[in-house]
């Protein structure tokens, strides 16, 4: 399963390390993903996410009603 949020999009971020005699390696920064479990009042069931740290304030600030809603409006299945 690749480390992508959910609600944002968000994944890890690809670059180089450089060092002192400027030779080159891979580095990856992680998205900060945490799976949580939200109750759907509508639904009276559980939903599980992989999210961001960043789309958990989303959830709060919006409601997981209206984010559900705009998730399957993009064709996700939830």
């Amino acid at each position: 399963m690749a480390r992508i949020c959910e609600v944002t999009g968000k994944r890890n971020l690809k670059g180089n390390r450089v060092s002192h005699s400027n030779r080159k390696s891979r580095k990856f920064q992680r998205a900060n993903l945490q799976t949580k479990r939200f109750w759907l009042p509508s639904e009276k069931r559980w939903i599980k996410l992989r999210l961001s740290t960043d789309a958990i304030r989303i959830i709060d600030k919006r409601g997981i009603e209206t984010v559900v809603k705009d998730l399957r409006a993009a064709g996700r299945k939830i």
